[in-house]
């Protein structure tokens, strides 16, 4: 774990020097991925990095434990509550859809969750901007693979150093950055509503995922949703399909 660190650290700032920004910015949740992504660019860029707490009607532990990551790390910070933002623009949506009578009431759930993680990236953007620094994003290997991201949103980052860690190796690297017990063995929530947990929404488990991912027997019925999983979010591991003209 020391060398792993050490080698993210620094591949962290070959992207800064690369790129001719000056630092780095992570949307932090209170979650394991997002902390550990705090903890790594803090020390990256002990004056040049920033943790951006976004609130849209959180769960209260969950800004608890983002300010206890914040002071451990000891990281620069802001905290920009989203929630009335999240309601005006989501509300203007739902009225001029639903003035036409076209609003599909069995996708406002998934399209609340998907405008949450979209403003919060345009509010990381923003930040970037300001202080001319990368976005970092927060996705693992479990996540990357089975497509649990919002496209433009959570999964829209310039960098990605955990995309190559399966979920229980974030945990090591966590343990070893010296992060909470409290937030490393907390349940996974992306935080999109309210009392939403990320295995019970994907329908199998990250041990699982992990596992196949590692090339290990699992019971078929895990195998065929992560392989399902995978196949119907190719799109959100690629660029927009581009037309090409044939001159």
């Amino acid at each position: 774990m020391e060398q792993l660190t050490n080698n993210l650290v620094d591949w962290l700032r070959k992207q800064v020097k690369e790129s001719h920004t000056k630092g780095l910015v992570v949307g932090l949740s209170g979650g394991i991925d997002s902390a550990v992504v705090t903890y790594l660019i803090k020390r990256a860029f002990p004056e040049d990095s920033l943790a951006v707490v976004m609130p849209i009607k959180s769960n209260p532990n969950d800004i608890k434990d983002a300010n206890k990551i914040i002071e451990d790390s000891g990281i620069k910070n802001y905290t920009i509550d989203l929630t009335q933002t999240h309601e005006i623009l989501y509300n203007e949506i739902h009225k001029q859809i639903n003035a036409n009578h076209e609003w599909q009431a069995n996708k406002s759930q998934i399209n609340d969750a998907n405008l949450r993680a979209r403003l919060r990236m345009s509010t990381l953007y923003s930040v970037a901007t300001n202080y001319q620094y990368l976005v970092v994003g927060t996705d693992n290997l479990a996540e990357w693979y089975t497509g649990y991201f919002t496209k433009y949103g959570d999964g829209g980052s310039d960098i990605l150093p955990l995309i190559d860690l399966t979920k229980s190796e974030v945990k090591e690297l966590a343990a070893y950055l010296g992060i909470d017990d409290s937030v490393i063995n907390k349940v996974p929530s992306a935080d999109l509503w309210e009392g939403q947990t990320d295995e019970a929404e994907m329908g199998t488990s990250y041990e699982m995922i992990d596992a196949f991912l590692n090339g290990e027997d699992i019971p078929k019925k895990d195998r065929t949703l992560i392989e399902s999983m995978h196949q119907k979010t190719e799109h959100k591991r690629n660029i927009p399909t581009q037309y090409k003209f044939k001159k």
